[in-house]
């Protein structure tokens, strides 16, 4: 789509309207990369596949940046937060290091997201090893079952 520069049909140094969506197109080009590695990046921990329930509680505090979280993904598989420990005893001793480091007034609470394919055993022993750190206050995580399941 031209303008005619007074003339009937134009002339050839007549300016152009079109539109040059090329700085647009590099744009979100670069937005799209940006989004592409950040979104991996905000998962907190381990991704746990959680058993559902009707109506759980939500707790905030387990979205906080020095929340504990044990995750276990599958039997004998153990993780605090996203490093991931060898045994019960390397647990315990990095549940209390993780708890030494909280700033006072942070509610000392663990949190233990147990995939659905864990022995219930297992779980029952991590709970144990968390009461031998001495911490007393224990949250198990399960995901809201939604209506049309």
């Amino acid at each position: 789509m031209g303008m005619g520069g007074g003339k009937a049909g134009g002339s050839a140094g007549a300016l152009a309207a079109d539109i040059n969506v090329t700085p647009m197109v590099d744009i979100m080009l670069v937005l799209l990369i940006i989004f592409m590695v950040i979104t991996p990046l905000l998962q907190q921990g381990v991704a746990v596949t959680l058993p559902k329930g009707e109506n759980p509680d939500e707790d905030q505090n387990i979205t906080r940046e020095d929340s504990i979280i044990v995750s276990i993904p599958t039997d004998g598989i153990y993780y605090v937060n996203r490093d991931q420990v060898q045994g019960k005893d390397s647990l315990i001793e990095a549940i209390k290091a993780r708890v030494a480091k909280l700033p006072e007034g942070v509610p000392r609470v663990v949190y233990i997201k147990g995939g659905t394919n864990v022995n219930y055993g297992d779980i029952v022993e991590v709970v144990n090893a968390i009461r031998e750190a001495d911490i007393q206050q224990i949250g198990l995580v399960a995901e809201r079952r939604r209506p049309t399941q």
